[in-house]
């Protein structure tokens, strides 16, 4: 009895640490499998690509997403393409889009077009889309400038719109001037073109003026695109802007003259009222004089110096001559006869 007791005992040890053992080698499988991407391994092991387990690990380590390095590997290995997994590494560690750039190294390739990934890692850490790149040397891309107002020499307003069919130039994509400048350089062409026309009926009868005034002037130089062709799509007459700053000019013109005579208008009146003043000043003292005549006939009685008889005669004298007056006063018209100043 002890000894089937005993017996028990020792299997069901066994049978416990069969199932610990189990447990420690799930775990063990799931830690590996959930750290070590063995599916990429295998896809890379058929694929034929040159990526080893203990490199997926490493990539683990150094915080690098396997799936972004093994992919474009497989990418570039069906495509014939040599890449170093380090350079891929690298350029995902820079902040780069590792996938963007092999396929932009895929389709140079096809196109016969020269670009190592060195160039294309370069283009793509300076922020400009190297697979548009590649496909814009492939198949030219059209920009469409906005409407540019430009005046001829005669004062007539000319809006003009233009195509410029550009090719990436991928040898200058890093360092070169997008495609801002050169809508900018094509727009002051045009304003150019137009500005040292003689009359607005010269361009309209040969807008080819402009393309050409504009493909002279080399405008591709120091931007990331080479110019193919420049076409003039629209050309449109504006206002007289030569009438209308004529008329502005009148305008302005007639509004000084305007103001200098309403100044000498001003003048004039100030002018008037002090010869206003000035005659009541002189009518004052007039008036003044006039009063002192009493004072000296009245010395003059007292001192013997003017006789009664003398007095008479100059009364008779004011007499005749406030008559001759009033008789000359009456062929004179009645406003005469109101401002006896104006009349004398």
């Amino acid at each position: 009895m002890n000894f089937l007791t005993a017996l028990a005992a020792i299997g069901g040890d066994s049978l416990l640490s069969t199932i610990i053992l189990i447990v420690i080698i799930v775990v063990v499988l799931i830690v590996i499998f959930s750290f070590v991407p063995i599916g990429l391994w295998i896809s890379a092991l058929a694929a034929g690509a040159k990526v080893g387990i203990f490199d997926l690990i490493g990539m683990r380590l150094r915080r690098v997403a396997p799936a972004k390095i093994v992919n474009p590997l497989i990418k570039a290995e069906k495509a014939g393409l040599a890449v170093p997994v380090s350079k891929l590494e690298a350029h995902y560690l820079a902040g780069g889009n590792v996938d963007r750039v092999i396929d932009a190294l895929i389709a140079a390739e096809r196109a016969n077009i020269p670009l190592t990934f060195e160039r294309a890692a370069a283009i793509d850490l300076a922020g400009r889309n190297v697979l548009e790149a590649v496909q814009m040397s492939v198949n030219p891309k059209v920009i469409e400038t906005p409407v540019v107002a430009a005046m001829a020499i005669d004062g007539i307003e000319l809006r003009a719109k233009a195509k410029v069919t550009v090719r990436a130039n991928i040898d200058r994509l890093v360092g070169g001037a997008g495609e801002e400048t050169i809508i900018a350089r094509v727009g002051e062409g045009i304003v150019t073109t137009v500005g040292s026309s003689q009359t607005h009926k010269d361009v309209l009868e040969n807008p080819d003026r402009i393309s050409k005034t504009v493909l002279g002037k080399g405008l591709d130089a120091g931007t990331a695109f080479e110019i193919l062709s420049i076409d003039i799509a629209d050309v449109d007459v504006g206002r007289n802007i030569g009438a209308q700053l004529q008329t502005d000019q009148a305008e302005a013109d007639k509004r000084i003259a305007q103001a200098k005579a309403e100044e000498r208008r001003a003048m004039a009146v100030a002018r008037e009222q002090e010869m206003l003043a000035a005659v009541q000043e002189m009518r004052a003292k007039v008036v003044e004089a006039e009063a002192e005549v009493p004072k000296a006939m009245a010395e003059a009685f007292r001192n013997g110096n003017l006789g009664v008889m003398d007095y008479y005669n100059m009364m008779n004298v004011a007499s005749d001559t406030k008559m001759r007056e009033s008789i000359s006063d009456l062929g004179t018209p009645s406003a005469a006869k109101d401002n006896p100043d104006q009349h004398k």
